[in-house]
């Protein structure tokens, strides 16, 4: 619970929960939720790659005056302020705008940052994050009920919804004997592998695709021991694209002394996409399955 604080007037604050939305709503008479306002959105903040793209497809952009550094798509979004990284950010940067409301996806931060904000005479609205259908659906359902657009935001809920199931349908029809090991590499550096393990945004698209996480035994991103590599005999390796040289990656794959002993590399079945489409999951992770299928299986 956030914790009352002080000003030149006394206010305290009242938590709303709706829709999976916590508002903080500084106030100065106590009042019923049902007798709540909404919040003022006109200006508004918005930390995270997938609320932003969120907000883009309820038609509601204009309110945006600022973004964080995560907000990549659509393009128009990179002509805004950027307010720094959604787990690094600076309350100053964020306030400097002059917001009138700020909507963060779970696990912004870093938690002092996120307490100045929410301290702050500013609506602050955190949307829930898991990594699967039902996820992306309560995301799109919390930012309408924030914005105040809930009929626009169910309409949004029933196309994704719709377009979700066909492509989760159509990647589960492959055999489970068919499918396709794969190890999600976060990072390499000094060629350290960094993989993705259960509970992850990775580990999650992996699912929706029908595709079998190679390194699925432990819970989050943990580096791996040579040995870790090997056994684990992925099929694919999956990387996020970083820009640069491509190949240049491929080859320092292949040349990795774990890594170049797996299938993958050695049929340099090496896969990069673009990390905000795959591991968003937001609107667009319909179109991310069916990517992401067709670039392992090939059709």
């Amino acid at each position: 619970m956030t914790r009352p604080f002080k000003t030149a007037r006394r206010t305290t604050l009242r938590h709303l929960v709706l829709a999976g939305v916590v508002l903080a709503l500084p106030f100065t008479a106590p009042a019923k939720a049902e007798d709540a306002k909404p919040a003022d959105t006109s200006r508004l903040v918005s930390i995270g790659g997938a609320v932003t793209e969120i907000i883009y497809a309820l038609g509601e952009e204009g309110r945006l005056v600022a973004r964080d550094s995560t907000s990549l798509y659509p393009e128009a979004v990179t002509k805004l302020p950027d307010v720094g990284y959604m787990r690094a950010l600076s309350p100053e940067g964020v306030l400097a705008v002059n917001p009138s409301a700020i909507i963060a996806i779970e696990g912004s931060g870093p938690p002092e940052a996120l307490s100045v904000l929410k301290s702050a005479s500013v609506p602050f609205a955190t949307v829930p994050e898991t990594f699967d259908r039902d996820g992306i659906l309560k995301k799109i359902d919390a930012v309408g009920a924030f914005l105040n657009v809930e009929d626009k935001a169910k309409k949004l809920e029933e196309s994704v919804a719709a377009d979700l199931d066909a492509a989760i349908a159509e990647a589960a029809k492959r055999p489970e004997s068919e499918r396709k090991r794969v190890i999600f590499i976060l990072s390499m550096q000094n060629g350290r592998v960094m993989a993705s393990g259960t509970g992850t945004a990775a580990d999650g698209i992996l699912k929706l695709s029908g595709l079998v996480n190679a390194v699925g035994t432990f819970p989050g991103y943990k580096p791996l021991t040579d040995e870790a590599i090997i056994e684990a005999k992925p099929d694919v390796i999956l990387m996020m694209e970083r820009g640069g040289n491509h190949d240049a990656g491929v080859q320092e794959i292949i040349a990795h002394p774990a890594l170049g002993l797996t299938p993958a590399a050695q049929n340099k079945a090496i896969i990069r996409m673009d990390g905000l489409h795959m591991l968003g999951f937001g609107p667009r992770t319909a179109s991310a399955v069916r990517a992401l299928t067709k670039s392992v299986y090939g059709g």
